[in-house]
């Protein structure tokens, strides 16, 4: 019995622990249950909320759109409104428009049939008065036509000319009144010398003994003096005196200077005579960049190259109708320098060009070139400008002149040669240049007569009047100043006056 007790009582635990243990777990499962239904119901009633939270904001955002929507077609039928009444105004004024053109156009139609008609009458009318026209001046259409353009032409071309005339009157009035303000004013303000040198290469001596020394024995000395030197000495009968001839002006002053020395030293043979010329020469050769140098230094002109200051200073030794080059290339340089000042073009330029344009009568090689031509190709191996090289090459127009530069160099050329007491000039050039300009003159076509007067600065010209009508009387002036501009070499420059005279003769009887 109790074996059984032991048995059933661990049995019944067992049941009872279990039992118990799965009312727990039931009730533990229908709390979790109501906890989830809980939960889901909130969460139902979380989501309902958001969805009508949801559907509230997508009502007021459709709305929204709605209103802009309605907002947006109103302002569009708004405007179509407005193009709609403006169309229908272009409509109207367009109607109205051609409504007038129909009008205008039916009113040119007639008016053209009218215009038709009254050409038709004109031209038999124009066609009737050309008959009687022809019938009583004896003359056709062509020739009256022909007779109406020569008239009208002769009529144009005399006031074309009196026009031209009055245009040149007055331009050259203005330009001369400039011109000549310009030039008073740069002349006035020179101040180089106006002396000119004579080059006569004759030495004095101290006695007609003298000049057996100077030979030597069998012509010994001066065969050595001549031999170094380069120059003829010429001892005739002209008494205390011997003459040096050379073209080339440098070499006749070291002859001269060394046989001055010579003399005043008294010690005359071959050795000391060749002494004294070495030494000469090495002196006119320093005296020669020396003057150079003082030039440019008085001009202020720098950066010469040292050939350029040599062939400068040679010309001290030149000279041009009496005129020393040396002194008429520094007059020269003012004269442009005051020009260029005054009219605002390049005064340094103006300057360089203008105290280089004789530089090639200054050249040492011999060419068979003009000294205008050499002293433009001296100036290019100087590495001068391109303007000055045009200026130095075009100063007597034998190039075509490429700035004002240039032409400002060939006035101041011309203002200084041509100044009072520059220059001279031998009767027999002078007396030929007069006979050129006259000569020139009368080989024209009507030209009866011409007179160079004032001293070749002027030529009158008489003129055939039977020969060369009012018109043409310019023309020829100008065809004549050409020619000589063409054919002569002059200083300044030359006025042409031309005179035509008509004369009527009657008797009375």
């Amino acid at each position: 019995m109790d074996l059984v007790w032991f048995i059933v009582l661990p049995v019944a635990g067992l049941v009872l622990g279990w039992t118990i243990r799965w009312l727990y777990a039931r009730f533990q499962l229908s709390a979790s249950e109501q906890r989830a239904e809980r939960v889901k119901q909130d969460a139902i009633k979380e989501a309902e909320a958001q969805k009508k939270e949801i559907l509230l904001e997508a009502k007021d955002q459709l709305i929204r759109e709605r209103n802009q929507q309605e907002r947006e077609n109103r302002e569009r039928r708004s405007e179509l409104q407005r193009y709609e009444r403006r169309l229908t105004v272009k409509e109207e004024t367009l109607d109205k428009r051609m409504a007038t053109l129909d009008a205008q156009e039916q009113d040119f139609v007639a008016r053209e049939q009218q215009i038709s008609e009254k050409e038709a009458n004109l031209a038999t009318q124009e066609e009737k008065y050309r008959q009687e026209l022809e019938r009583i001046s004896g003359l056709t259409a062509q020739e009256a036509k022909n007779l109406i353009i020569q008239n009208l032409e002769n009529e144009a071309k005399h006031d074309a000319q009196a026009l031209l005339n009055k245009i040149e009157q007055e331009a050259q009035l203005t330009s001369e009144k400039k011109a000549r303000e310009i030039l008073v004013s740069t002349i006035q303000r020179i101040a180089t010398e106006t002396t000119s040198d004579i080059t006569v290469a004759t030495v004095s001596l101290p006695s007609d003994e003298m000049k057996g020394r100077i030979i030597g024995r069998e012509g010994r000395n001066i065969r050595t003096l001549e031999t170094l030197t380069g120059v003829d000495i010429i001892i005739d009968d002209t008494p205390e005196a011997v003459v040096i001839s050379c073209f080339d002006p440098v070499r006749k002053e070291i002859a001269k200077v060394a046989l001055e020395r010579l003399i005043s030293d008294g010690r005359i043979h071959p050795a000391r005579i060749e002494e004294i010329v070495q030494k000469v020469t090495r002196e006119i050769q320093n005296k020669i960049y020396e003057e150079g140098e003082k030039v440019l230094f008085d001009l202020g002109i720098h950066n010469m190259s040292q050939d350029g200051v040599r062939a400068l200073g040679r010309l001290y030794f030149r000279t041009s109708y009496g005129q020393n080059v040396l002194n008429h290339s520094k007059e020269v340089a003012i004269i442009a320098g005051m020009l260029a000042a005054e009219i605002g073009a390049n005064r340094e330029l103006a300057k360089r060009a203008a105290v280089l344009h004789d530089i090639g009568k200054g050249a040492e090689n011999d060419s068979d070139q003009n000294h205008a031509e050499v002293g433009m190709d001296m100036a290019r191996k100087m590495n001068e400008d391109a303007k000055v090289v045009n200026a130095v090459g075009s100063h007597h127009n034998d190039i075509e002149p490429q700035s004002i530069e240039a032409i400002i160099v060939q006035i101041a050329d011309a203002i200084s040669a041509a100044r009072p007491g520059a220059r001279r000039e031998t009767i027999d050039n002078y007396v030929k240049r007069l006979e050129n300009l006259e000569s020139i003159a009368e080989s024209f076509t009507g030209v009866e007569k011409a007179y160079a007067i004032q001293a070749g600065r002027e030529l009158r010209v008489l003129v055939n009047n039977e020969k060369i009508p009012e018109m043409e009387v310019k023309d020829l002036a100008r065809n004549i100043a050409k020619q000589i501009e063409s054919d002569l070499r002059y200083p300044g420059r030359i006025k042409i006056t031309m005179i035509r005279e008509t004369r009527i003769i009657e008797y009375a009887r």
